[in-house]
């Protein structure tokens, strides 16, 4: 068929082949003639098979080596270094859950008092006192009301929605919110600079609207604004107020860190305002 000219794709169609097997049939007639044909040629790459002895060699050269130039072994590097193909050190990986390209970062707190703190404010969540409010109070600064300065590109099927990078700033402000995390109201103000006298303002706000004959116990971060000497003061005479402390560098026991996560990830982050007043 092929002395008569006929295309690949009607020789493979007439003889039930892939087209890919009669082009190599034909390449091997080319060089040997019929005895290349039905000679049986070698593979030319080494199929290994995955013995437990192979899986555990990988597991073990990604998690307990390092390449001399790099920090970790990519699919394709541990796979020329061990000489396999990448398929079978991505599906070891997978099946061990094994993901040395990604890397978390924590920090561990040095206060001296952390367990004690973590207790306390945990034991308020878990088990507040008898005829006593919980309420997690804190303040995000600098909340900016970016305008874009050329119009955004919607969304369309196929494309995200499109935002330049620069934009312009129509001011900034400042939120202070106490979050009651046993039906999830929160009452807050705004202020348009972060002082120790915007924090106070919103506990004479609380002051007013909680009920006059219930204890109230608020958790916070060490923010400078919570401890200054106006607040000191001011929580002297209150004898039915108990502020809580997290310790340093452990913000997550506090509800309204997650609170204002919320905020910037719906409104914020991907807003665009063009005064104060409407990113309120």
């Amino acid at each position: 068929m092929a002395s008569a000219d006929t295309p690949n794709n009607a020789i493979a169609a007439a003889t039930g082949l892939s087209r890919p097997t009669v082009i190599a049939m034909r390449a091997s007639f080319m060089s040997g003639g019929v005895d290349a044909v039905r000679r049986r040629h070698p593979c030319k790459r080494s199929r290994r098979v995955l013995t437990p002895e192979l899986e555990q060699r990988i597991l073990d050269t990604t998690l307990k080596t390092r390449p001399p130039n790099a920090t970790h072994w990519s699919v394709r590097t541990l796979a020329c270094h061990l000489g396999i193909t990448r398929t079978l050190v991505h599906g070891v990986r997978q099946r061990h859950g094994v993901q040395p390209h990604r890397v978390e970062r924590f920090k561990v707190s040095k206060d001296p008092h952390f367990e004690e703190q973590v207790r306390d404010i945990v034991g308020l969540y878990l088990y507040p006192p008898d005829r006593a409010l919980v309420l997690s109070v804190d303040e995000k600064r600098q909340i900016q009301a970016p305008g874009r300065t050329p119009p955004i590109l919607p969304l369309r099927p196929g494309l995200p929605e499109r935002q330049t990078h620069d934009y312009k700033s129509h001011g900034a402000t400042a939120l202070f919110a106490a979050f009651n995390i046993l039906n999830g109201k929160v009452i807050g103000r705004r202020q348009s600079r972060h002082r120790s006298r915007g924090f106070i303002q919103l506990l004479n706000q609380l002051e007013k609207q909680l009920p006059a004959d219930q204890d109230i116990h608020l958790t916070m971060d060490n923010g400078c604004t919570h401890k200054s000497a106006q607040v000191q003061r001011w929580l002297k005479p209150k004898k039915r107020k108990r502020f809580h402390f997290t310790s340093t560098s452990s913000s997550w026991p506090h509800q309204a860190e997650r609170l204002f996560g919320l905020i910037t990830g719906r409104m914020i982050r991907r807003g665009t305002f063009h005064c104060v007043e409407e990113s309120e």
